[in-house]
């Protein structure tokens, strides 16, 4: 059965193209001709209004027109039967149920999608934060090689700049070779323009994980965990000297 609109649509298509009056159309199709006259009155809020509807509807995915409506109801005075007709003009509708997927599958560079295949394939490194006993904070630096899973830094201080990081994997890459990948989080020490650029230089492609998506390093994140719940969580640091020689040691036996 067609819409209002698409009735109308018919009849003025039919009289431009066999140019038969209007009355003898609408009786052949048995439209009502005050139907096919009617000429809609456009509000002033109307775009305003549909393009809230697209936004919200590009926003939750799985909501119909009835939800939308209730949430277009704390900002406008509406009513479903409005948000209905705008539903269907712009040809909006609920996309069907999709198998549950996790999130891990779909991002650019998680671990699925740029897997390691070798040693010195795939590095990732990050952040873990911890106090010394009078308080001041700490942060450790954390780097591992996704394939064999081996802990190549793992360096605590009491902040960290790009130089400073530039200078651990430059050592890293003497000692132990250069990655093809160093994949990170979108931390503003590991997009700085410099160290991009360094990486460049030595062929070394850096690969950041979508924002809030910490699954998508989550070899780096494992071992994060793991770090915190066999070490940090255990120990008191009373000076930063005391926290790099206990690093060391639990880095030796980790790697061991």
């Amino acid at each position: 059965m067609l819409s209002p609109a698409k009735r109308k649509a018919a009849v003025e298509k039919i009289c431009t193209e066999y140019s038969l009056p209007q009355w003898r159309v609408c009786r052949a199709l048995s439209i009502c001709r005050s139907s096919a006259r009617y000429i809609p009155i456009k509000k002033d809020d109307e775009d305003e209004i549909t393009k809230r509807i697209i936004e919200l509807a590009s926003n939750y995915g799985r909501y119909g027109y009835r939800r939308i409506t209730a949430l277009l109801q704390r900002e406008y005075h509406i009513n479903h039967k409005r948000v209905e007709r705008i539903w269907r003009q712009q040809g909006l509708k609920v996309p069907e149920k999709q198998k549950k997927r996790k999130r891990l599958w779909l991002n650019d560079g998680s671990c699925v999608r740029l897997r390691a295949e070798s040693r010195n394939h795939v590095w990732s490194y990050d952040f873990v934060e911890d106090r010394l006993s009078n308080g001041h904070k700490l942060r450790w630096l954390n780097i591992i090689d996704e394939y064999t899973r081996e802990c190549l830094a793992c360096i605590p201080k009491k902040s960290w700049k790009h130089k400073e990081i530039m200078e651990v994997l430059s050592r890293l890459f003497v000692m132990k070779g250069k990655p093809e990948y160093l994949r990170s989080d979108n931390g503003s020490e590991f997009i700085a323009k410099i160290l991009k650029q360094m990486l460049l230089k030595f062929e070394v492609k850096p690969t950041y994980i979508a924002p809030g998506s910490p699954w998508g390093k989550g070899y780096c994140e494992s071992f994060n965990i793991r770090m915190r719940d066999e070490f940090l969580n255990g120990e008191v640091f009373d000076t930063m000297k005391e926290a790099e020689v206990l690093t060391g040691m639990w880095m030796k036996e980790y790697n061991q």
